[in-house]
């Protein structure tokens, strides 16, 4: 006897490479004031907010669960230029056009371009030159 399993809700965007995304303002990570940097993106997933069920008697288990509910996944679009990135959450990219050259501080340049994978672990921290318009996938977690 096999018991039926729950359905579970899958977010789709077909097509990422060309989605209508929404204009999201300046790069606040831009470090040039000669560069005006423009962000666009889509949220496509965002986990639930879980800080009302976090334990407060316990502040490592509350600080987890605020981290847990910033994980989401989308579509990140910037036009070209510099900018500097400390990394908050764990972030997986794949990039979907466009190239850029990430450098963790005190260490080497590595240069992205489509179809190319990155994963910034929390903590990372380095200069990132966008050298024309980047679209990419993000989840961060």
């Amino acid at each position: 006897m096999t018991d039926a399993l729950p359905v579970i809700d899958t977010a789709f965007l077909a097509a990422a490479a060309v989605a209508d995304l929404e204009d999201w303002g300046p790069l606040e990570e831009a470090t040039s004031a000669d560069v005006p940097m423009a962000v666009r993106g889509l949220t496509i997933w965002s986990a639930p907010d879980d800080s009302d069920a976090s334990d407060a008697s316990d502040a490592s288990d509350a600080s987890d669960a605020s981290d847990a509910s910033s994980a989401e996944a989308g579509i990140w679009e910037c036009t070209a230029g510099p900018s500097y990135w400390v990394q908050e959450e764990n972030e997986v990219i794949y990039v979907l056009s466009g190239t850029l050259t990430v450098t963790p501080d005190g260490g080497k340049p590595t240069t992205l371009g489509p179809g190319d994978v990155a994963v910034f672990p929390r903590g990372w921290r380095g200069p990132w030159e966008l050298h024309e318009t980047v679209r990419k996938v993000y989840v961060l977690f």
